[in-house]
């Protein structure tokens, strides 16, 4: 299990600590912050190329890939349902999407190929967004 623990400082600007690291959250300035840190949708754009990253790096360890290098590229943008190409009948406003790029470097057999684009987009962080999150949430106003 995961705890994280984000305490708000000054104006917009989070700390944020695991109980072993601490980093900053914050909103840009033209959004009222001061720009100190990245914007939440950043941190979580963050997490997920680094869990895609880290997952095709064990994979490939664990199978004997040879690596060069993994680079990964993560955007987030709503987008107005009329403009969107892929989104279900039903759906209504807008979409949040994510885009991404990922870069994997090495000299790979076509299997092995194959295999690291499935392997790309099956990082638990990436599985947990696509599969969507249930909230158990309790509220102290004081």
């Amino acid at each position: 299990m995961a705890t994280i623990t984000a305490d708000l400082s000054d104006g917009f600007q989070v700390e944020v600590n695991n109980g072993r690291h601490t980093w900053r959250a914050d909103e840009p300035l033209s959004l009222g912050g001061t720009d100190t840190g990245p914007n939440p949708y950043e941190l979580m754009l963050g997490g997920l190329a680094a869990c895609t990253a880290i997952t095709l790096s064990m994979y490939a360890a664990r199978k004997g890939i040879n690596l060069t290098s993994i680079s990964a590229q993560f955007s987030y943008d709503k987008v107005h349902v009329d403009d969107c190409g892929f989104c279900e009948e039903d759906a209504e406003g807008f979409v949040d999407t994510v885009s991404s790029q990922i870069f994997i470097e090495g000299d790979f057999t076509d299997e092995e190929r194959a295999r690291l684009e499935q392997v790309a987009q099956r990082c638990p962080v990436h599985k947990t967004l696509e599969r969507g999150i249930t909230f158990s949430e309790q509220i102290f106003v004081g």
